[in-house]
């Protein structure tokens, strides 16, 4: 499978999918018109090991939340990213059985690898 979960309002998402120039068998998926199902969250939690690695640490509603003083478990995290889809750190790129999670420069370098 080759997939990408992103938002189409997310600059940063927007400037890797530019910058990447996925080859046309990538799916991608929107994560704010067509929401994350159970399905696709455990998929990618059986490829990256755990919920809390694809829970954003820097969205606007952690931060309101106050999430960060709460001690939150691997079912509290997969119940926010069900929740709201900016609990998802994006973007969320499967390549067969490799998942690559975040924007930092050393993930976007491992995606080109990849390809």
């Amino acid at each position: 499978m080759k997939k990408v979960y992103y938002l189409k309002t997310c600059s940063t998402c927007v400037r890797i999918l530019k910058e990447l120039d996925l080859p046309s068998d990538f799916i991608l998926q929107d994560i704010k018109t067509e929401e994350i199902t159970v399905k696709q969250l455990e998929e990618m939690h059986a490829l990256s090991g755990s919920y809390e690695s694809l829970f954003s640490k820097r969205s606007k509603l952690y931060k309101e939340m106050d999430l960060k003083n709460q001690n939150l478990t691997e079912r509290d995290y997969k119940n926010y990213i069900l929740e709201h889809y900016t609990f998802l750190s994006r973007p969320v790129i499967i390549i067969d059985d490799a998942i690559f999670i975040g924007n930092s420069k050393k993930t976007i370098e491992a995606v080109k690898t990849a390809l």
